[in-house]
């Protein structure tokens, strides 16, 4: 199928092809015709498979349509909200390359920068508003926003939103919204929380589901079984020697990314890192500069790099493994994006052996494990990692047993009586 067949505007599918893009993904070949005909979309989609042009391109076309004259002044009528700063900016950056060769206007506002500049551009009338619940409730305090002709409600990355704790936030910018809209909803995966929430805004959705927690096959994945102190040495080699210049690491702490940036940065290796400690002007800065390849390594934790899109990203790295399996799709979903193809190593510890076992059953497949001489696992490391884990299987076969019915008491039976000596004992204790 391609992107004529969907029904889309001359001046849209212009914008598409100025992208080199005339095949539609999947995601987008399902959603875009339900959106276009007017229903509520609730749509089961990670990073990586175009969901963000999925919704795009249908609300510019229905919007282009229904564009007020020239002359009225604009109002709100389309709002996207998106949990992070780097995926509002990712989503109005779309919004402006496919919206270009039409009437609609659009701006994107998220916290760590002025709002003075945000609130000017928001006065001089704009169609569709990007933003993080943040910003957008502080605009709305201030009266600086009207959300009352809303037509279109996005509700990006829903999944990423509640594990933020914006669920409060959502709910009241719900409340500023007409009654009467179009929504969508989009997430990568789908918790009890999420069906909860898309029952109480969504009107008899379409579902669209696109391979949620399968990695791309355009993605090369790789272990590298390693000391944990030999960590830093082996990335390093890996960059040096394999002459990469373009490799987004992700750490599990703000605190590790900073630390490693500056090892990185002291074997010779230009790295930034990105992470919510940073200030967006910085965040903006190493992302600019890892883009236009000024910086080798961009160093980041799993918040800080979702709506990261880079094109044709080549190397993901997990210097760490997260702990949710979840996030290792959409870490390695940073590259292999857009009919391209990547590599996604990732530097496994003994004692990470645990969380990589959960990712493999998560994605269904194992991982091939590649040692690199000198840089094996200390079989040390191995011993107490396996301790660790025998320890903890006991403890939680303990717990079992004593959670079992056959160790709970019957309704009715009262507990045995302590021997003598545990009475005097108690006794002298409630003196």
């Amino acid at each position: 199928m391609s992107f004529e067949k969907l029904g889309l505007s001359a001046e849209i599918l212009r914008a598409v092809a100025d992208q080199g893009y005339t095949t539609p993904t999947p995601v987008q070949a399902q959603s875009i015709p339900v959106i276009l005909e007017g229903h509520d979309v609730l749509a089961g989609a990670q990073t990586g498979t175009g969901k963000t042009a999925g919704f795009t391109l249908p609300m510019l076309n229905i919007m282009q349509k229904n564009h007020p004259e020239r002359g009225r002044k604009k109002t709100i009528r389309a709002l996207v909200l998106t949990p992070t700063r780097e995926l509002a900016a990712q989503v109005a950056e779309s919004v402006a390359t496919y919206g270009k060769y039409t009437p609609i206007r659009s701006t994107v506002v998220f916290g760590g920068v002025g709002i003075n500049p945000q609130i000017q551009k928001l006065r001089r009338g704009i169609d569709i508003l990007v933003a993080t619940p943040g910003r957008l409730l502080d605009l709305a305090n201030q009266r600086e926003v009207d959300l009352s002709q809303i037509e279109f409600f996005v509700l990006d990355e829903a999944d990423r939103m509640l594990d933020m704790g914006f669920i409060h936030d959502i709910r009241r910018v719900l409340k500023l919204l007409p009654t009467k809209r179009q929504n969508l909803l989009f997430s990568a995966t789908f918790s009890e929380e999420i069906k909860k929430l898309a029952q109480g805004f969504l009107s008899s959705p379409v579902y669209v589901e696109v391979a949620r927690n399968e990695t791309s096959h355009q993605v090369t994945q790789v272990v590298h079984p390693v000391s944990k102190s030999k960590k830093r040495a082996l990335l390093s080699k890996l960059i040096l020697e394999g002459e990469w210049q373009q490799v987004l690491v992700f750490t599990k702490t703000k605190h590790g990314a900073n630390r490693l940036t500056k090892q990185l940065e002291s074997d010779g290796i230009g790295a930034a890192a990105i992470h919510g400690n940073k200030s967006q002007s910085a965040r903006t800065k190493a992302l600019a500069g890892f883009k236009d390849r000024k910086i080798r390594v961009l160093v980041a934790t799993d918040i800080a790099a979702r709506g990261l899109d880079i094109d044709q990203l080549p190397h993901v790295v997990n210097y760490e493994l997260p702990n949710v399996p979840e996030d290792y799709v959409h870490r390695i979903g940073r590259t292999g994006r857009a009919g391209n193809t990547g590599e996604a190593m990732s530097l496994v510890s003994s004692d990470e052996d645990k969380l990589l076992y959960a990712i493999e059953r998560l994605i269904k497949k194992a991982i091939p494990k590649v040692s690199i001489a000198g840089f094996e696992p200390d079989p040390e490391d191995i011993k107490v990692a396996q301790k660790e884990a025998a320890e903890q299987k006991q403890r939680r076969s303990s717990s079992q047993r004593r959670r079992s019915p056959s160790n709970a008491r019957k309704p009715g039976q009262s507990r045995s009586r302590p021997s003598s000596s545990n009475r005097s004992g108690n006794a002298s204790r409630n003196r």
